[in-house]
């Protein structure tokens, strides 16, 4: 830890070296997918496009909305969740568009 080596010069011209920027500074983002039974959040953005993002809005999962995860099937496929006081079960796949805030 702490040393030091050299690199040859063919070994150094294939390093590519980027500014850390933003990227080191961008915020955790969860999905639905990633929440746990019991755990409640607050829809950030909802991904996709044309008829599945048409359809996934039309069903109330919209921006800023609070949902809890009720539970999931016995293969975690699908997720029951509890938003607007109705019960709406989703696809694995379908909860990977819904960006969620950190789970409380």
């Amino acid at each position: 830890m702490g040393g030091q080596f050299g690199l040859g010069r063919g070994m150094a011209s294939k390093i590519y070296v980027k500014s850390a920027g933003q990227d080191m500074n961008k915020k955790i983002r969860f999905t639905l997918r990633d929440y746990k039974e019991g755990q409640k959040g607050v829809i950030v953005e909802v991904k996709g496009e044309g008829k599945f993002k048409k359809r996934i809005l039309e069903m109330g999962l919209l921006r800023g909305s609070e949902l809890f995860v009720e539970k999931y099937a016995p293969l975690r496929d699908p997720i029951e969740i509890i938003i607007k006081g109705y019960h709406l079960s989703l696809r694995k796949r379908e909860a990977e568009f819904i960006i969620m805030s950190k789970p409380e």
